[in-house]
């Protein structure tokens, strides 16, 4: 009911006092002179940061390194040739791929690689990563660092960043974030990330394809891009090496980045 209802019964009023339905009138009488209400904007949230990854921790005894970039780049080369580098410096090596190299991460790798049958969401798949790399830092990275060991890693939490993030379409920053979680804040030293147009990797590939490597030309191209672009915001933990050379050309320019980190030790 609104004032001059006919409905409408006001209660009786005392002597001297005002009644209701004076109020009332009063009230929207008030009202009707506002000409116009100011509203005062809210303060736009500011814009979260790029995620800042914590220095890798230098106090373990080992050193932790690991070795990325695109399918058809020459990782599984490249690594076994930079691993018997390292072991003819002296180095006691242990190598673990991602996913992989426990139990868990292996039954993981097989689902997450070469089950076609499967319709994996993008955000299942990047958990799955997730949790196979926090059982391999648990049972192998960390115990290998502690007898002061070298791990050499094939791929590492970037990839996740890049394949999930970059090429999938997730955000960047909650993956850093969730790795963070994952590895209990365990970050290699240095990431060499061997780069190669995706259209040069994709024709190096034979056999058949496992799920991430047929994506797509697109997808695949997007994954450079963000190698690249995490290269560019953390120099000082990505090193990109151009893939197109010969083998000992990619493998020299692999040692001269690792012994800075070498160095320090």
């Amino acid at each position: 009911m609104f004032p001059g209802d006919p409905g409408l019964t006001w209660p009786a009023v005392k002597k001297g006092e005002k009644s209701p339905k004076k109020a009332t009138l009063d009230l929207f009488e008030s009202i009707s002179r506002i000409k116009s209400i100011v509203v005062i904007p809210l303060t736009p949230p500011l814009p979260r940061p790029p995620f800042a990854l914590p220095p890798p921790r230098l106090t373990i005894s080992g050193m932790f390194l690991s070795i990325d970039g695109g399918d058809g780049t020459g990782k599984s080369t490249q690594i076994e040739l930079f691993c018997r580098w390292l072991e003819g410096l002296g180095q006691e090596v242990v190598t673990c791929r991602d996913p992989g190299s426990t139990a868990l991460g292996e039954a993981v790798r097989e689902l997450l690689l070469h089950r076609h049958d499967l319709d994996i969401h993008r955000r299942s798949e990047m958990l799955l990563y997730m949790a196979a790399r926090a059982q391999m830092v648990e049972e192998v990275i960390r115990p290998a660092l502690a007898e002061g060991k070298t791990v050499v890693a094939d791929r590492f939490l970037l990839a996740n960043v890049v394949y999930q993030g970059y090429g999938g379409g997730l955000d960047v920053e909650t993956l850093w974030r969730v790795g963070q979680v994952a590895t209990d804040g365990l970050m290699p030293e240095l990431t060499i990330v061997l780069d190669l147009p995706a259209e040069l990797a994709a024709a190096r590939l034979s056999g058949q394809p496992d799920r991430m490597e047929q994506q797509g030309d697109a997808f695949h191209a997007r994954v450079r891009e963000g190698f690249l672009a995490e290269a560019a915001r953390r120099p000082e933990q990505i090193a990109i090496i151009d893939a197109s050379p010969c083998i000992e050309e990619v493998q020299r320019k692999m040692q001269e980045a690792a012994r800075r980190v070498i160095e320090l030790k």
